[in-house]
């Protein structure tokens, strides 16, 4: 199911009494959902991703704009009649029915000519518990589950209707860490199977970009960028995406173009092209674009390196940094030499170097065909 939100915009009243002003939750969102995809909405708490999903589903009516499931106009229709599939961050199992009976729950409630048979219902339930791997546990009370097995409960509760559009509200955060990526690639295999629109809410960038087919990245209700994870994350449109996205984040740094030449402190770390206005600049460097050379044109005071298996992670200090420390990541087969005063030098690759408006925040971009940098 294609889904469309045009010109989406929601507002609550202020809780201020003194105060008129409205506070504006979700701002002007214009994008389209590609039928069968998995989409993640991505951002802080508080950027009005989960209020997007819950105007999806209709348990919050958009304030101005329009909701479109394929050629049908859903903005004022009730959740119950448009076909979605909501699982909770907390699951919502409740608790004093089993497992089956959880599932089985929104079967026994259609009417009409929706109305299933007993043996029908039954037989959805076991579908949907066999999708989700926990077709042995359906005499089990929730209580008697791990966290793991009440998400896949919930899961098959909310696929059991066979909706057209299932949403997910940061249905990963009350795993541990391992439990979390294991569920998050069942996610991914049961979309894949079901062939169902799916939209993924989470903070998460490491659980977003490794299973939406496509991330919609949000900040205080407006979006910043839409794309596939990795176009996203070798692309960002502004500094705020590149900070959001990457483990270990982006390295930046305050940065001045003159004549050319792109400075960091007194190293003239990289050649851009005349169309790159002169002026103060934000800098971001992904860790893995540094190369070690000791005559490379970036430098900086040595604190540790830290091997981890085929990747090292080289932690310096520099004077230009926006924190304390810059975090390099490289093969841990190369030498890192240490100059006078424990100074190391790398060049870099000139994609993985972002330039930004300093006071905007907005990217200024620049030809990347040339890879790398040196003296």
């Amino acid at each position: 199911m294609r889904i469309i939100l045009q010109n989406l915009t929601k507002t609550f009243p202020s809780r201020n009494k003194k105060s008129n002003e409205e506070v504006v939750a979700v701002k002007d969102l214009d994008f389209e959902i590609p039928d069968g995809k998995l989409i993640g909405l991505l951002g802080p708490s508080g950027c009005g991703k989960s209020t997007t999903l819950y105007m999806i589903c209709g348990l919050q009516k958009p304030t101005s704009g329009r909701i479109f499931f394929g050629d049908n106009d859903v903005t004022s229709l009730e959740p119950e009649h448009r076909g979605v599939g909501l699982v909770f961050q907390n699951y919502a199992l409740y608790p004093h029915l089993t497992v089956k009976q959880n599932i089985l729950f929104p079967l026994q409630n259609l009417k009409g000519a929706d109305k299933l048979t007993k043996e029908e219902m039954l037989d959805r339930a076991q579908k949907a518990a066999d999708l989700v791997q926990i077709g042995e546990l359906m005499d089990r009370k929730p209580s008697e589950l791990s966290g793991g097995q009440q998400q896949r409960v919930a899961i098959a509760r909310a696929l059991v209707k066979t909706p057209r559009v299932l949403l997910l509200d940061e249905p990963l955060s009350n795993l541990d860490a391992r439990l979390r990526l294991q569920t998050r690639e069942e996610i991914k295999r049961i979309q894949r199977e079901t062939k169902v629109t799916t939209v993924f809410v989470t903070h998460d960038q490491e659980e977003a970009m490794s299973i939406s087919d496509m991330i919609v990245v949000m900040k205080e209700g407006v979006v910043q960028q839409i794309g596939q994870p990795q176009n996203v994350y070798d692309d960002p449109d502004n500094l705020f995406v590149a900070q959001f996205l990457g483990t270990p984040p982006i390295n930046t740094f305050d940065g001045v173009v003159a004549g050319g030449t792109l400075f960091i402190g007194d190293d003239a770390v990289l050649d851009v092209p005349a169309s790159v206005p002169d002026g103060p600049v934000s800098v971001g460097i992904r860790p893995e674009g540094f190369i070690p050379d000791e005559n490379g044109r970036f430098s900086g005071k040595l604190v540790n390196i830290e091997v981890m298996g085929r990747d090292c992670s080289v932690v310096f200090t520099n004077d230009s940094s926006r924190k304390p420390n810059v975090r390099a990541i490289v093969d841990s087969d190369i030498q890192i030499i240490r100059g006078a005063d424990n100074t190391v030098r790398f060049d870099l690759k000139k994609n993985k170097v972002f330039i930004f408006n300093a006071e905007t925040g907005e990217r200024i971009r620049f030809d990347d065909s040339d890879k790398s940098v040196r003296v």
